[in-house]
């Protein structure tokens, strides 16, 4: 596997998001769908120009904000090396508070993250101004309104640094890239603390928590680390390497202490109720130390960009831990 791929700073940066709630708020199970959705009207708002009820046929498909954040096109057939494909990951992850149902009082905090891949970071200024009229119009079915108050950029040891306030609404400069470190020497285990739920499929159905193979977590990771940044942020050399990947993948083991969590959403595009779920726990992958270090760099990176089904309402998202 090419080590020069992984020596190159990649255009990925995740932000924490802080809004004073107005009234009290009723999060539900897992408010990534919750917030995904909010964000994605109020950015079609606020991006679009011709005003059509649907995206497809639109003349600035290619070049509109919202399209290209929130609703990506698909580049044309043949073009990419690992597949013919309809739809291409968009370049942004939405990361809610931790699952769990609760009520947030009226002038408590509510904190949510996001992380923006590829050209997505050229565009911070107007995402974190969609969020202020998603937010100011309402969260959940009532409408709870909510202020922004703070945006702070998450360096890749996770400090946090304050690049905007409400009072203060220019965006500081800050480095919205991460380098990749090297993988710990001689290590021949990697353990995934995953703490959004984690739902890979096969065939069009999720695996269960005995379903699941460490060949089936790498090819998911793999494919959708080296689509966000061939298609979204211009590198080149990920496809190929991705392939490479999902066969070492192949030849880990792996210990586990995972359980389902199933939590409910409403389909807007469906109208009705959908019961989604995936596996929270710890997962950890063993193999030689050569394969554990080549595999290394895609799995720190998932830790921004999450893996699985329904990644950008923030599914699959896990830390490594020692």
């Amino acid at each position: 596997m090419p080590q020069t791929l992984f020596e190159k700073p990649v255009p990925i940066a995740r932000y924490r998001f802080s809004a004073t709630v107005q009234q009290p708020l009723q999060l539900p199970d897992y408010a990534g769908s919750l917030l995904r959705g909010q964000f994605g009207a109020a950015l079609r708002q606020v991006a679009c120009m011709t005003r059509q009820p649907t995206c497809a046929g639109c003349p600035l498909l290619q070049t509109c904000p919202y399209s290209r954040i929130f609703d990506a096109p698909a580049p044309p057939r043949g073009e990419h090396a690992l597949r013919d494909f309809s739809q291409v990951p968009n370049p942004y992850v939405m990361e809610p508070p931790e699952p769990g149902a609760r009520t947030i009082a009226a002038g408590a905090s509510l904190h949510f993250g996001m992380v923006l891949i590829g050209h997505a970071t050229e565009q911070l200024a107007l995402v974190v101004f969609a969020l202020q009229r998603a937010l100011a119009q309402g969260l959940t079915r009532q409408r709870i309104p909510a202020v922004l108050t703070q945006v702070q950029w998450l360096d890749a040891q996770g400090v946090a640094h304050t690049i905007w306030t409400n009072d203060r609404p220019a965006l500081a400069d800050h480095p919205a890239t991460l380098s990749i470190p090297a993988a710990p020497v001689g290590a021949e285990h990697i353990t995934l603390q995953i703490h959004a739920p984690l739902r890979l499929q096969q065939q069009g159905g999720p695996l269960g928590v005995d379903q699941l193979t460490p060949r089936a977590l790498i090819a998911a990771l793999a494919r959708r680390t080296a689509l966000l940044l061939e298609l979204q942020a211009r590198q080149s050399g990920w496809g190929e390497a991705a392939r490479l990947a999902t066969h070492l993948g192949g030849t880990l083991d792996d210990t586990r202490a995972l359980h389902w969590f199933d939590w409910t959403r409403y389909s807007s595009r469906q109208h009705q109720e959908m019961t989604l779920g995936g596996v929270l726990g710890h997962w950890t992958l063993h193999g030689h130390a050569q394969t554990v270090a080549a595999l290394w760099p895609w799995l720190w990176l998932g830790q921004w960009l999450h893996v699985g089904k329904n990644a950008t309402m923030g599914m699959g998202g896990y830390t490594l831990v020692a």
